[in-house]
């Protein structure tokens, strides 16, 4: 049956009135999305700080595209102005400065919490309670490499078996500290472990291996301190464990260091919406950053981390370098 020509106009109509409203809902939408992602703060770098700037984005609400690359990596996309924030385990380096300076990025430095590298094992290791930082530099030095595989070569009243090392990759900052620190050179170690910038893979791989040592950050370990055996460290003055209180004194070295954001000051400048996340990311974080496994600095520490940014007090006051032993007060002098 062939529909009247009044009813065919009908239907016509209709579908060209369906089309122009799903065309102004696709519109709307389209719209929505990218207001959205404008008004997004996007956020790379250590997976060691990531966690910290997920609470902070939790905490605040705000639409945080917060990935994990690594330090170096995530420093890579901020000095190419990809992204508003670089979460990073270490100081920005001379070879990072010169990046971002030849591209136009100036950045606003600021220090967030301490942190310490846990030395950990598998939970069912009966053997070992504490290791020396000469123990960890020849088991991790470059010459180590296929040679010192066995617990008894690190130490002779450890057991005939193998060790399976576990550690942070080359992007991390995390793995620029400890081989500075531990081995003298920085990006200098053995290559025959197992690595990643996942801290999450790293643990599991740990705690499914009897035989296993391995190192990150110690908020990983304290996510997983039932799974895991933190090793106490003894740089010349008795073992000591990565507890707030040894970390907070000053007597958990060299392995403890402070954490930083590195915000784009042009962000800052364009963009609303980055600069009041951050203000209340740092003006909170002493509340809270504990929960993530992490040290809080003092309440003066912020104070001036806020006046550093109302500032845009641009620059890092590192020089380029891993400094090892720095206390709090001494993050901005």
């Amino acid at each position: 049956m062939i529909a009247a020509p009044e009813a065919r106009g009908r239907g016509h109509r209709l579908m060209a009135r369906t089309a122009m409203v799903l065309a102004a809902a696709l519109s709307v939408a389209v719209a929505t999305l990218a207001d959205a992602r404008a008004q997004s703060v996007t956020a790379d770098g250590s997976s060691t700080v990531h966690p910290i700037t997920a609470e902070a984005a939790r905490r605040t609400r705000a639409r945080v595209d917060n990935k994990f690359s690594g330090t170096t990596a995530g420093f890579r996309r901020f000095c190419a102005g990809e992204t508003d924030i670089s979460n990073a385990s270490r100081p920005i380096n001379s070879a990072e400065i010169e990046t971002c300076a030849a591209a136009g990025v100036a950045y606003v430095e600021l220090p967030i919490a301490f942190d310490a590298l846990a030395v950990v094992v598998n939970a069912a290791n009966n053997w070992a309670t504490s290791i020396t930082t000469d123990e960890l530099r020849k088991l991790w030095a470059p010459e180590a490499e296929g040679k010192v595989t066995r617990w008894r070569q690190v130490r002779a009243s450890w057991p005939d078996r193998p060790i399976t090392l576990y550690g942070r990759g080359e992007d991390s900052g995390t793995y620029d500290y400890f081989t500075s620190v531990i081995v003298g050179t920085t990006d200098a170690s053995r290559k025959d472990y197992t690595a990643s910038e996942a801290e999450e893979y790293l643990a599991a791989g740990i705690a499914a291996d009897p035989n296993a040592l391995g190192f990150f950050g110690v908020g990983a370990f304290f996510r997983h301190w039932e799974e895991l055996k933190d090793l106490a460290v003894d740089s010349g003055s008795g073992p000591v464990h990565p507890s707030m209180r040894e970390v907070l004194a000053g007597r958990y070295q060299p392995l403890a260091r402070p954490l930083f954001l590195y915000v784009n000051a042009g962000s800052l400048k364009t963009k609303p919406h980055v600069r009041s996340f951050v203000r209340a990311y740092v003006a909170g974080m002493r509340n809270w950053v504990h929960f993530t496994g992490y040290m809080p600095l003092s309440k003066q520490a912020y104070d001036k981390a806020i006046a550093r940014l109302e500032a845009g007090t641009t620059g890092t006051r590192f020089g380029g370098k891993i400094q090892v032993g720095i206390g709090i007060d001494e993050l901005y002098d």
